[in-house]
């Protein structure tokens, strides 16, 4: 018996029939597997995902900052600093999503050890998600930390950017989790990186405004949710407006329930089916 199949047949509902479709308990076991292995290699994979949007917040900040000094009234290395928060979450939730859940279904066979026990497609996906979401919420506080050394001031409304984070990051990790699902082979995964995700983190408002592009433009971001994620974040920053912030909430989380049913489903084809 492999060590995951043993961790995870310790689950409380081994050995009773399934009475709900969706059993808490067993996000729960998933979320055990994951927290065992983090401890691990928690470091590498925090100095990863915390130096990597902070090296393009000093890049970009102190660099486009000695050119422009403020855009839409504020210090640019505040408006980027607040925007970088996106990319983040974005790195980290939709990297692990791809990679960890490709190698774990064809190289490591983990999921057929999960599914041996009560866990059943569904929850294995939104366990996963839901634990590199949880990741991405803490890692986007980052880049607002190295933003309040350069001068950007806290407020009240930045306790919510962890769950900004985690909202976002729970959309692209099950964005991740469909695509490692769909693609042929992990070298696939370049066309997604740079036909996708770039894109998204260059035109979501992060390093520059969105209001002098064409409106074109202006619409077509209405569709990355990365943009609805820098808005919420800035919003957070410097002030709520609630309305707009609604439409921001809603239209992630509308991302993340798209996102939800495209991962159960080809995850379901790939594993069971």
């Amino acid at each position: 018996m492999s060590a995951t199949t043993a961790q995870l047949g310790a689950d409380p509902t081994a050995g009773r029939p399934r009475l709900r479709w969706f059993e808490p308990q067993c996000v729960g076991a998933v979320w055990a597997h994951e927290f065992a292995l983090f401890r691990r290699y928690w470091a590498s994979t925090t100095f990863s995902s915390v130096v990597e949007p902070t090296i393009y917040l000093l890049a970009f900040g102190i660099g486009f900052g000695s050119l422009v000094s403020t855009i839409n009234g504020m210090p640019y290395i505040e408006f980027l600093g607040t925007g970088v928060v996106a990319t983040a979450v974005l790195f980290t939730s939709a990297f692990a999503g791809m990679f960890v859940t490709f190698v774990r279904r064809i190289y490591q066979q983990t999921y057929s050890a999960v599914l041996a026990t009560p866990v059943d497609v569904h929850e294995v996906v939104t366990a996963e998600a839901s634990w590199h979401a949880a990741k991405s919420g803490v890692y986007g506080c980052a880049p607002l930390l190295v933003a309040m050394a350069f001068g950007l001031a806290p407020s009240l409304g930045m306790v919510v950017v962890p769950l900004i984070g985690f909202l976002t990051g729970f959309g692209f990790a099950l964005f991740g989790i469909w695509t490692s699902a769909v693609v042929p082979s992990i070298d696939s995964f370049n066309y997604i990186i740079s036909a996708v995700i770039t894109p998204l983190f260059l035109v979501a408002g992060t390093f520059f405004p969105l209001d002098d592009l064409p409106g074109w433009a202006q619409a077509a971001a209405q569709f990355n949710p990365l943009y609805h994620c820098v808005e919420l974040v800035r919003h957070a920053a410097f002030g709520f407006q609630p309305w707009r912030d609604l439409y921001h909430v809603g239209a992630l989380a509308v991302f993340a329930a798209l996102m939800w049913w495209l991962a159960v489903r080809w995850m379901r084809k790939r594993l069971i089916d």
